[in-house]
């Protein structure tokens, strides 16, 4: 499982490239733009092709799932700590048929500790970062936890092996794709080490 996470701020042809990532087999992508209010991130959905809509995960403003039909909603660390001691009250005007639902960690006793079944758990920093300077990777071993766990933090076609290693289940990229000169073909190589790990 590869998640690619969107770049915190725009990119040129960002749009474009994304929609040449779905073509190429990407199935979850994180829509992570703190900086954009509502309509933005309508704005940005827009230009998605919209077969591509049901691989997107969104970060901010859940109830986009009752207008779009999207992968699922993510919840951010802090997020999670003020809401999910509830959920019930929080998914009500959501609707969450079929939806994932995951959530970010950066301690591994917070995700043994959590109570709240979610799909699958973004754990880093694994590898010191690629997009993210002075991030330490802390290469946390996940071998001995029973959750669906993906790593993140420093995740290029380099370190995919290890991070499979540690107990991983499957991994989170951002700066791996983005930073890359040309982030489609960084994706796909990654896609293709990826497929041949035998888990």
């Amino acid at each position: 499982m590869i998640v690619l996470i969107s770049p915190e701020n725009d990119i040129p042809n960002e749009i474009e490239i994304l929609n040449q990532l779905f073509q190429e087999g990407l199935q979850y992508y994180h829509f992570r733009k703190p900086e954009k209010n509502y309509d933005q991130h309508c704005a940005y959905l827009n230009q998605i092709e919209a077969q591509y809509h049901n691989r997107i995960v969104v970060h901010y403003f859940h109830e986009l799932v009752n207008t779009y039909p999207l992968k699922g909603i993510h919840f951010q660390e802090q997020k999670r700590k003020d809401h999910i001691d509830n959920p019930g009250q929080y998914f009500k005007n959501l609707s969450m048929y079929g939806k994932t639902i995951s959530s970010s960690f950066h301690e591994i006793q917070d995700l043994i500790d959590c109570e709240f079944e979610f799909d699958y758990h973004l754990l880093s920093p694994v590898f010191s970062s690629i997009s993210k300077a002075g991030y330490e990777g802390r290469g946390f071993d996940v071998n001995h936890i029973d959750k669906f766990i993906v790593g993140m933090g420093g995740i290029n076609i380099d370190t995919l092996l290890e991070t499979f290693k540690l107990g991983f289940k499957g991994v989170g990229v951002l700066g791996g794709v983005w930073n890359a000169e040309n982030p489609v073909k960084s994706f796909i190589e990654l896609q293709t080490a990826h497929s041949s790990i035998k888990l």
